[in-house]
């Protein structure tokens, strides 16, 4: 529905195309957290380069427009889990909040840790492991899913010190996102270790 709009040429380029557009037949296309449709993993972002215009304006920077712009050759990730993670991982809690509801934000999800999903060992389900994944409710993983985007962006890591309490931002390495410790010390790749990095050095201060 959204190739009806955005019309791409034959090199799969189209013009920016306004979220307000998604009424009437294409209000499915309307984004809720995650932008689900458009996001990286997406069929349509596995076919096309997709970019999206935030807003300045409106508290969030919502998406305001999307435009393609030419085709995607990087190799896709394949976001499938392997079915005996899943079943590891079945009916334990978020292990950010520890709830495992039954509405929509606290309904837990199978989030993979490294929110570049560029690595190709979590792409193919034959090298996958537990550890490559963890469980974290919708809000939650909302949430770390624009934090990673932000870190993508800007090649800083989220600090953990933004949760009041936190004793330190990162458990190995600092804010500077590099290919060799990649995400791990980061609280969102991995708040088990965050927390259990904390215990650690309190054991050391006494």
């Amino acid at each position: 529905m959204f190739l009806e709009l955005a019309r791409p040429n034959e090199d799969g380029i189209s013009e920016w195309v306004d979220v307000n557009q998604f009424t009437g037949e294409y209000v499915t296309l309307r984004l809720g957290n995650g932008a689900c449709w458009c996001r990286k993993g997406s069929a349509l972002a596995n076919k096309y380069v997709v970019e999206k215009q935030r807003s300045d304006v409106t508290s969030g920077r919502p998406t305001c427009k999307i435009r393609l712009n030419g085709f995607n050759t990087a190799q896709a990730f394949n976001q499938n889990i392997r079915q005996d993670i899943r079943d590891f991982y079945a009916g334990k809690p978020c292990v950010m909040l520890g709830i495992c509801g039954k509405s929509i934000n606290t309904s837990v999800e199978l989030d993979h840790k490294d929110g570049r999903k560029n690595d190709p060992n979590v792409s193919d389900t034959l090298t996958q492991k537990n550890e490559h994944f963890q469980p974290l409710c919708k809000a939650a993983n909302d949430a770390k899913r624009q934090f990673c985007l932000d870190c993508i962006a800007t090649g800083k890591r989220w600090n953990a010190q933004n949760i009041e309490g936190n004793p330190y931002a990162y458990y190995a390495g600092d804010e500077r996102y590099t290919e060799d410790l990649r995400c791990v010390g980061c609280y969102q790749y991995d708040p088990v270790a965050y927390r259990a990095y904390v215990i650690e050095m309190a054991k050391k201060d006494k």
